[in-house]
């Protein structure tokens, strides 16, 4: 992949070179809003659901009710997105969760709220989303040249973080100052805006381009001419590297990642700290996320191996992390394991949001969606099980040991693979020039 002659090297390599783009620099500008507006109306959601209900497990009712449909319905909504105009069906999924934001404000506003109308919003807001998610994640693409998708994705991760903690900053100020209500008004309002801005994206041919990975995604039928969601499934299903990307990732979401849980019962439990403690893990974290997030912008031909690659660094930090003596250790070890996550995330997603002809995108994330939705519900239990039969500091050595098993395990199998020559038959011997050298890469 070559980069224009008229640009230099380190604006090419540069994390930040997909704000080159007007349209991407208005689309970050709204993302920010819109995250910030999520982050406010999250951080009072579930204390609304525990006032309506009095119940925990309500709340975690509800969180389920909302993610469900990801897990049902994620082809159908990737379908949709295949088969209508992206612009348009990013536009009005923006706007119809800002109309759920604004029922729910006006709902807890005449004090109406009750718990199958909780319930069913959550549904709702579970079913839009299945458009939402994979209509701006390749909006979001489809602003850029190919060659700078991974640093919209890494700024887009920046922008999430950032937005996370904007939000949450602004939670309770806007609560206290205004009441409940308005965190749900200021995430509405937040979601039109997005909806406002979509209309004057300009999209980039990415047909037109010359520059395009050496793996280029087969050309786009001139119509389309129906979007079966099973033909995402077989898709999905007859790509190697995606198969793969889809196993080591899932692997790794299960065993590993869900240090919101591991960290805190570690912390709290071995290593004897609080849970002001724990809220400095908590921020080492959230630095090494956005580090990670810098570093992934300059990619610029992530793989599948890479992913791999990644998983495997931050399984054996996670073994360090679980065998770790100290607080302050532990604190250092946990920046580079969000560093490598966070790498390891933007790689994956390019290859996802890149790897399939364009006209089968949106159901390849409807596919990965579904996945993704399944093994974040298994994750948390079965590692809260782990950690309740062997401790916390064995659930993070044992997951880190799977994770790093499967990890080299597929980076050996490609590299036999990649290293293997071509048989050529006997009987029929083929000319020198026509021999290849080696067998291309699977990822």
């Amino acid at each position: 992949m070559s980069a224009p002659a008229s640009t230099p090297p380190e604006t090419r390599r540069s994390p930040w070179r997909s704000l080159r783009h007007p349209s991407m620099r208005w689309w970050s500008l709204a993302n920010l809003v819109s995250n910030a507006g999520t982050w406010m109306q999250l951080t009072v959601q579930n204390l609304l659901v525990l006032q309506v209900t009095g119940s925990a497990a309500m709340t975690g009712l509800s969180l389920a009710v909302q993610a469900g449909p990801g897990l049902l319905l994620g082809l159908v909504g990737g379908a949709a997105v295949d088969a209508w105009p992206r612009k348009l069906t990013a536009a009005l999924s923006q706007a119809a969760l800002g109309l759920v934001a604004f029922v729910t404000a006006a709902l807890v506003a005449f004090d109406m709220l009750n718990v199958t109308t909780l319930l069913v919003l959550a549904a709702v807001t579970g079913v839009i989303a299945t458009v939402d998610a994979p209509a701006t994640a390749l909006l979001g693409n489809d602003l850029v040249p190919t060659r700078d998708v991974p640093s919209a994705i890494a700024l887009g991760s920046a922008v999430h973080s950032v937005g996370r903690l904007a939000g949450t900053a602004l939670a309770g100020g806007t609560v206290v100052l205004f009441g409940t209500a308005a965190a749900f008004v200021a995430n509405g309002l937040s979601f039109a805006f997005v909806a406002a801005v979509i209309p004057f994206l300009r999209l980039v041919d990415h047909t037109a381009e010359t520059d395009a990975p050496a793996a280029a995604p087969a050309p786009r039928p001139a119509a389309r001419v129906s979007a079966d969601p099973r033909e995402g499934l077989r898709f999905f299903a007859g790509r190697p590297r995606l198969v793969a990307l889809a196993a080591i990732t899932g692997l790794s979401a299960i065993f590993g990642r869900n240090y919101t849980l591991t960290l805190a019962v570690l912390v709290t439990g071995p290593l004897a700290a609080g849970a002001g403690a724990f809220g400095t893990v908590s921020t080492a974290l959230a630095i090494g996320g956005i580090v990670g997030a810098l570093l992934a912008g300059m990619l610029q031909r992530p793989s599948v191996r890479l992913v791999a690659a990644m998983a495997g660094a931050g399984a054996v930090l996670q073994i360090a992390a679980g065998l770790s003596p100290s607080l302050a250790l532990l604190i250092l070890l946990v920046i580079p394991m969000a560093m490598v996550e966070s790498v390891s995330d933007t790689a994956g997603t390019t290859v996802l949001q890149t790897d399939p002809p364009p006209h089968m995108r949106g159901r390849v994330l409807g596919v990965w969606r579904s996945l993704s939705t399944g093994w974040g519900l298994i994750g948390p239990p079965a590692i809260g099980l782990l950690m309740e039969l062997a401790g916390a500091r064995a659930a993070l050595v044992i997951g880190g040991l799977v994770i790093a098993g499967a990890a080299g395990a597929g980076l050996l199998a490609h590299g036999r693979r990649a290293t293997r020559p071509a048989e050529v038959p006997a009987l029929a011997p083929v000319p020198a020039a026509a021999r290849p050298a080696e067998l291309s890469a699977v990822a």
